[in-house]
């Protein structure tokens, strides 16, 4: 484990790589690409092998050597893994000691091409700093929160990573009511120099669990890759809400049958929403997921 007088030493260097990088405007654009951004997937230390595995059977793709890490700016250890899949790319923890807050409430991870810059923008643009830049074992890191409580991470790596392009790109999947959907829209589009693909007033609740109903969805596209918000009353049946990621596949069918047979539980479905044929699914662990296949039409 790393001591706590390695991370201050890791954090000074973070802020002076920053400080004295290359000077970004205000309105640059950070993002590196979707193969980059990685959903944070945090499972019991006894499940970690499991998810790991029925995740690649899953989607395909590779992994990184695991190792057992201090990934906190204060004392902990984790089993850590990074699973790259054609469908979108995973970050799983594995934790061999108490989750130091506020760790364990962030969706993704973002790469940034420079991290001070973007934090600064971040915030800038309606973000709060949950937890400022600190050194991690590769790089450096920070947490932030955008309106209506969505915490990501931004993380910066000191050798540049290169990861193959994706097949498909997933969505960050964001719950959300009308009291902040649009404060979060407006600040995450100003931020990742993204744009609304669609912003449907009427779309179907079966898209949130709730067939009788209609919500709002907006969808964005950026540097970053693919974000989702559905807005509702916030009402909403077991399991949605609890999945952070939405990934596209060619063929459902198939892939829920190497699911199945990897021990991935179907929750919902599949069902259709018009745009795309859709399940609900938890990985062995706990991981909640939707995954999906878009319909000819859309």
């Amino acid at each position: 484990m790393l001591s706590l007088r390695t991370l201050a030493l890791g954090s000074l260097f973070c802020l002076s790589v920053t400080l004295f990088s290359t000077a970004a405007s205000a309105g640059s654009n950070y993002a590196v690409g979707p193969q980059y951004d990685t959903t944070h997937v945090y499972v019991k230390a006894g499940d970690f092998d499991r998810f790991v595995k029925s995740f690649v059977a899953t989607f395909g793709g590779k992994t990184s050597p695991k190792g057992a890490f201090q990934v906190t700016p204060t004392p902990s250890k984790t089993l850590s893994q990074l699973v790259l899949t054609p469908a979108g790319t995973v970050s799983v923890f594995g934790f061999k000691t108490p989750i130091p807050y506020p760790f364990g409430a962030e969706r993704t991870g973002y790469l940034v091409t420079n991290l001070d810059a973007a934090l600064a923008a971040a915030v800038k643009n309606g973000a709060s700093r949950l937890v400022g830049a600190f050194a991690d074992p590769i790089g450096c890191d920070a947490l932030i929160q955008w309106p209506g409580g969505v915490n990501m991470q931004l993380y910066w790596h000191t050798t540049a990573p290169h990861y193959p392009p994706l097949a498909t790109t997933p969505e960050n999947r964001i719950y959300l009511t009308k009291d902040s959907a649009d404060a979060f829209i407006r600040d995450w589009v100003a931020f990742s120099h993204g744009h609304i693909t669609d912003d449907t007033q009427t779309a179907s609740g079966l898209e949130v669990g709730l067939p009788a109903q209609h919500i709002r969805r907006v969808h964005i596209v950026s540097g970053f890759g693919k974000l989702t918000v559905l807005v509702s009353q916030g009402l909403l049946p077991w399991p949605y809400g609890r999945d952070l990621t939405g990934y596209e596949v060619k063929d459902l069918a198939s892939t829920l049958k190497k699911a199945h047979a990897a021990g991935v539980t179907t929750l919902v479905g599949p069902y259709n929403t018009g745009s795309r044929e859709a399940a609900m699914v938890r990985f062995p662990g706990g991981y909640i997921a939707e995954i999906h296949q878009l319909n000819s039409h859309s």
